[in-house]
């Protein structure tokens, strides 16, 4: 299986502006740009939508952790919030921090911690942080 989106980027840094949309539709043309990134303006950045990521990957995760451990969560709600810090190589993305409430009835607090640990090691998007990268360029004439 194989999911995509892509990126439109005109002029330059701090004026220009892009667009990003995904394969399903779930987002069409949505905004980006300097402002949206490091400024709180309107529409997404990078750091927003792997957040995004994040906690619905990892809350669909642990849904099937729970599930294969005979429990069924009422809810579970994941807040991720990425860290974007600038060094003296530029800026990178340091950590991310995952909050999990969840309700989950049966279980106790000591098999809940063991389930979100495991979770948070194995679901999909926590492993692509540290995903080969590949990359094929070419530049238009």
């Amino acid at each position: 299986m194989k999911r995509s989106a892509h990126a439109i980027w005109n002029g330059n840094l701090k004026q220009g502006t892009g667009k990003i949309s995904t394969q399903s539709g779930a987002l069409s043309d949505a905004q980006y740009g300097f402002n949206t990134r490091f400024e709180n303006g309107p529409g997404t950045n990078p750091e927003e939508l792997i957040a995004a990521a994040h906690s619905g990957c990892f809350s669909m995760a642990l849904s099937l952790q729970l599930t294969e451990a005979g429990f069924e969560a009422d809810t579970i709600k994941t807040v991720a919030t990425v860290s974007l810090e600038k060094d003296d190589s530029g800026f990178s993305i340091t950590a991310i921090h995952l909050d999990l409430t969840a309700k989950v009835p049966g279980l106790d607090d000591a098999k809940f911690q063991e389930l979100a640990n495991k979770t948070k090691t194995g679901c999909p998007v926590s492993k692509v942080l540290n995903a080969e990268i590949t990359l094929d360029a070419t530049l238009e004439k």
